[in-house]
């Protein structure tokens, strides 16, 4: 059974009956690209040099190390564990919103200095840390659906 998707009434029902919003879809998203993301990381590393400081090593433009493959597969795993429930996948926004706000200024003063560099950011990585913060925060306050039956 599917509803019309909006911003105040936003979702679609879930095989359990629960209607989702769309916060907690791109909850979802965000976390399996993630987790893909980081998996595939390790194709590009491998598992050494966990910390190492080498832009040479990037996946489609992004800069990665293990360490940075690992938060990668952390973050993924946190979106998929806490989007069912719409207050879930509200903290998981917020938690993308702190964890990534706060990486991206580190990013801004760590990207081309090795010596601080753990995980290996470039620029590329502070432009979708931005992004990822503010889709978190995008999650974070998406209008409550006034639909009863949006899990909350």
């Amino acid at each position: 059974m599917s509803h019309p998707i909006s911003a105040g009434n936003a979702g679609t029902a879930g095989t359990d009956g629960a209607t989702r919003g769309v916060h907690q879809y791109l909850a979802l998203t965000i976390g399996v690209v993630y987790l893909l993301v980081g998996l595939a990381g390790f194709l590009v590393t491998g598992f050494d040099g966990f910390t190492e400081h080498d832009h040479s090593q990037n996946l489609l433009g992004f800069a990665v190390n293990p360490l940075h493959n690992i938060v990668h597969i952390l973050i993924g795993a946190l979106g998929i564990a806490m989007w069912k429930r719409s207050a879930s996948a509200r903290k998981f926004g917020w938690i993308l919103f702190v964890v990534y706000g706060l990486t991206f200024v580190y990013g801004l003063i760590a990207a081309n200095n090795e010596d601080i560099n753990f995980l290996n950011i470039n620029g590329a990585d502070n432009v979708l840390h931005i992004l990822s913060a503010l889709a978190g925060l995008a999650i974070a306050l998406w209008p409550r659906s006034k639909d009863p039956r949006v899990t909350r």
